[in-house]
């Protein structure tokens, strides 16, 4: 799943090449997961444009007035891919018609997204421009939803304070932190308490913290607090600076792919040696899911 320095990304290239295009049509697949409550999704933005983009942890959303806005959440295999047409080749072959695609999210194994739409499209809109932003969701847990203002300020409302905002403040986290039970790594996925932060990024920051994943938030001192804190701007700083991590299955709304994977220290490296101390990198679960540790780097 993208986390939040993958959908920044996103969220960042897309508002440079969509915005203020006339939306001529809309599609939604019949297999496509539309969240309720909603309003029409065809019927709200046919006609419209979107002024802005914007983004609150892992969810983007996009403003077409100041009391109307498309929510979208890729989930597990979400993919927004925008096909634009570009000026004839100036080449030799001159005057044959060109297209650019990029996409941003998960990209899909069994289908070139080249080849647009596919069986893994469930929605997508044309501009004026005919450039065409398709939703692809393999698993389709990702979705689209269209609020007004009180229902999105709701639902942004239930997400805890997120890295690299003004209110990301060591006074605020220690706040966040106060009176958790649970292994510090729960606490890090919690999209309640902390916004943003996934598996790849929690294990990076436990690591550049020297802190245990599966150590009891309440076990931690003052002083490892506010390293975990500080931790966790700098990984996702860098992170958004680097657009991100790719794997397999990663790429960014240019279609390049993120190059935050050079400087992971501790995540998908299970059985590796430590850069640090080159002692064996260790693989658990916690909080549910597989996660990786130096058990002499951290305490």
């Amino acid at each position: 799943m993208p986390e939040l320095p993958e959908v920044e990304t996103i969220r960042r290239d897309l508002e440079k090449k969509i915005l203020r295009k006339k939306i001529t049509q809309v599609f939604l697949d019949k297999k496509m997961r539309v969240k309720r409550p909603s309003f029409d999704v065809i019927k709200t933005l046919l006609n419209k444009k979107f002024i802005s983009v914007g983004r609150i942890g892992k969810l983007m959303y996009f403003t077409v007035d100041k009391n109307c806005f498309l929510l979208v959440h890729l989930k597990m295999t979400g993919q927004l891919i925008l096909k634009m047409k570009l000026p004839p080749h100036p080449g030799p072959l001159l005057g044959q018609e060109r297209e650019h695609i990029v996409g941003g999210g998960h990209s899909m194994k069994t289908e070139k997204i080249d080849l647009l739409p596919n069986r893994q499209t469930r929605a997508w809109i044309k501009f004026s421009d005919k450039s065409v932003l398709y939703f692809n969701d393999l698993r389709r847990f990702g979705f689209w939803q269209v609020v007004d203002k009180n229902t999105l300020e709701k639902i942004k409302s239930g997400y805890g304070i997120e890295p690299l905002t003004k209110s990301f403040t060591l006074n605020n986290f220690f706040k966040s932190l106060k009176n958790k039970k649970t292994a510090i790594k729960v606490v890090l996925l919690n999209q309640k308490i902390i916004s943003g932060i996934g598996n790849i990024y929690a294990d990076e920051v436990c690591f550049l913290s020297g802190i245990k994943p599966n150590r009891k938030v309440a076990s931690l001192t003052k002083k490892e607090i506010e390293k975990l804190y500080l931790a966790i701007k700098k990984v996702i700083k860098k992170a958004v600076e680097k657009r991100g991590t790719t794997f397999n299955n990663y790429v960014d709304s240019d279609g390049n792919k993120g190059n935050f994977v050079t400087h992971l220290q501790v995540y998908g490296r299970a059985g590796e040696k430590c850069y640090k101390c080159q002692n064996k990198l260790l693989k658990i679960k916690a909080a549910g899911r597989g996660t990786v540790y130096c058990e002499k780097c951290q305490n």
